[in-house]
């Protein structure tokens, strides 16, 4: 389990949200992702249903 400082945006299946934790359970499993959503809610996602937010200043654009 790996706390992320300072949290991490990104963009989920629920919208966009800042990550605060990374939990790696091992080679067989997906990275998780717990991210607090824009409304509050707090949702834990694998680590192929989530995407760095855009940022244009570090050349990360969104298709």
């Amino acid at each position: 389990m790996l706390q992320l400082n300072p949290p991490l945006p990104v963009t989920t299946p629920k919208g966009p949200g800042l990550a605060h934790v990374i939990i790696d359970y091992g080679v067989e499993m997906d990275l998780v992702w717990v991210v607090f959503q824009q409304n509050g809610e707090c949702w834990s996602w694998r680590n192929q249903d989530i995407r760095a937010q855009a940022n244009i200043t570090m050349g990360r654009r969104m298709q």
